[in-house]
């Protein structure tokens, strides 16, 4: 067999992996390896390891909903608080999500996948460590250290969003790449749920106390928010050793290390064993390839072809991101707008837990009804679909619905019946957010740029994202300054269903990447994408020996 002879990418093997020697084919025989994988137990443990933390992220962001209702009646005397501190509590941790996308999606590019994945994850489970130990003092109270500490939870989550994403995407077989990615994300509306079920199982635990407390004190409300939060770096230190060893990606190892070798190891074992060696000893022959840097990353996107994609991918997630954290992170407040959360008892101390329980019920009611439905609606269709389409479909149901219920919000709040309408269309946004956009806008920026800008694409897309998230709860609040909750309600949802309508137009601009490698949707020739070094030459007692970092000859004696 000629060694250096063209391969079929549908039929390439090890055996024939083993045998290449020219390293552009033989990298392209690697990825055809990983690309036409069967589904295996190690593709199984990407999945669980990346999804404990996206489980780990979604319930240290939305419990929070509830946990801001418990602060109010510990620390302001059995009332609310106010708005200005119940949007520093939920907006800190988007802030520091958003410094966390763009920071440690720059960094998996710089330093690899490997190194940094499980860092982001010691910052999660260090800040919701110490949220749940925040005390009042004459100095700082106690909303002032929580907005710190829920600003640094923000960084590891937002580290957290690119480096599951991409680091799935690259281990990924083609065909099963989308399911996968979406099992990885739907892991968020398990934590949102599981948020909502400690929320209730702490009120009910704690139900006695509660009503024995002073009216102006409840004390044990305070053991019940700081259950609801510290319970959840639980789930991130289960994970945490797994995410610290898992193996770097082989497209990583190749594209960006240049070292081939090294990758097709990488591939044979992975895919054989589910496990990885390294030598740190071995020789390492370091290809020619295209290197990351400042130029290299203007020349790329300055091109339309590449540049609208990442505009695309930026702009539908800020959108979708607007009426998503809207929602929920205030959902609380929607619930009791609509008589759910508020409670008709003779006693303060029953009227606080009737609140406490009826918020953490419908909280259940709002995740089971809309949100974990929707994710695995998108699972079962995304790779047969595709995900440009579930994308579009889901922008225009949220349109047409936020525009029922934005118009409509007077009218449905007054009659029982007419309560109910409004809640069954509240699940039905939460259902076409996650069986539409909010899963598809995690899935593409994740495979639509090559290896070197992958994650930095991904990161600078999630922040698109979390800019959306600030937004909205910053817009929330200052209508709700100026007019009240109730009254700002609907006029909020109809500038949601604006922002839906613009997700349209922004999804255009993104190519369909179902049944694509990775390869292919980057715009970028495989054909000599990696080059061979040159063999080392002797001239006059000096070794000419080519660089490995921008294709120039360098010489050492």
């Amino acid at each position: 067999m000629d060694p250096n002879k063209e391969f079929d990418p549908k039929t390439a093997n090890f055996d024939e992996l083993n045998h290449i020697t020219n390293l552009d084919l033989r990298r392209r025989a690697a990825l055809a390896e990983i690309d036409n994988a069967k589904f295996s137990f190690f593709h199984l443990k990407a999945v669980l390891v990346a999804g404990a933390g996206f489980f780990t992220d979604a319930y240290d962001i939305f419990a929070i909903s509830i946990a801001s209702t418990m602060l109010g009646y510990v620390y302001n005397n059995g009332g609310a608080l106010t708005v200005n501190q119940d949007l520093g509590v939920k907006v800190a941790t988007p802030i520091g999500t958003f410094v966390g996308q763009l920071l440690f999606g720059w960094l998996a590019d710089m330093v690899g996948r490997k190194r940094m994945y499980g860092i982001e994850l010691m910052i999660i489970i260090g800040g919701t460590f110490a949220q749940a130990l925040c005390g009042d003092g004459p100095a700082v109270n106690v909303i002032g250290a929580l907005i710190v500490w829920r600003f640094i939870t923000g960084v590891g989550i937002g580290g957290d969003y690119p480096l599951s994403a991409i680091i799935t995407s690259e281990f990924a077989a083609t065909r099963i790449r989308g399911r996968m990615m979406a099992a990885v994300f739907a892991m968020q509306g398990f934590g949102n749920f599981a948020a909502a079920i400690v929320a209730t199982v702490v009120v009910v635990a704690y139900k006695n106390q509660i009503l024995a407390d002073p009216p102006n004190q409840p004390d044990h409300v305070d053991y019940c928010w700081r259950l609801l939060i510290g319970l959840g770096c639980v789930p991130g230190v289960i994970a945490l050793y797994f995410r610290l060893t898992i193996p770097e990606t082989p497209r990583y190892t190749m594209d960006v290390e240049r070292n081939v070798q090294q990758a097709t190891t990488d591939v044979e074992n992975f895919m054989a064993t589910g496990t990885y060696e390294y030598n740190p000893d071995a020789i390492v022959q370091r290809a020619q390839a295209p290197k990351a840097s400042r130029r290299d990353f203007i020349a790329y996107f300055s091109q339309w072809k590449n540049g609208k994609i990442l505009l695309g991918t930026a702009y539908s997630w800020f959108a979708l991101d607007i009426a998503f954290y809207g929602l929920g992170l205030n959902s609380s407040i929607v619930l009791s707008a609509i008589g759910f959360g508020s409670s008709t008892a003779s006693t303060p101390q029953q009227k606080i837990y009737d609140n406490l329980y009826n918020v953490s019920v419908g909280n259940i009611i709002l995740a089971v009804g809309g949100l974990i439905p929707g994710y695995w609606a998108t699972f079962l269709v995304v790779d047969s679909w595709g995900r440009k389409p579930v994308q579009l479909m889901g922008f225009a149901m949220l349109t047409v619905i936020f525009v029922c219920m934005g118009f409509g919000y007077w009218a449905m709040q007054t009659t029982h019946a007419a309560k109910s309408a409004f809640v069954f269309l509240y699940c039905l946004a939460n259902f076409f957010q996650n069986f539409g956009p909010n899963t598809t806008t995690f899935i593409m920026p994740g495979e639509v740029f090559p290896t070197r800008y992958r994650s930095t694409g991904h990161g600078i897309s999630a922040a698109s994202g979390k800019l959306g998230a600030i937004v909205s709860q910053v817009g929330f609040a200052w209508l709700r300054n100026i007019g009240g909750t109730n009254y700002w309600i609907g006029h909020i949802l109809e500038l949601f269903a604006f922002f839906m309508l613009t997700g349209l137009f922004s999804t255009m601009l993104i190519p369909e990447t179902t049944n694509f490698t990775l390869e292919e949707l980057s715009n970028e020739n495989q054909e000599g994408f990696i080059r061979d070094v040159a063999p080392v030459v002797v001239q006059d007692g000096v070794v000419l020996q080519p660089a490995v970092t921008n294709g120039e000859t360098k010489e050492t004696v």
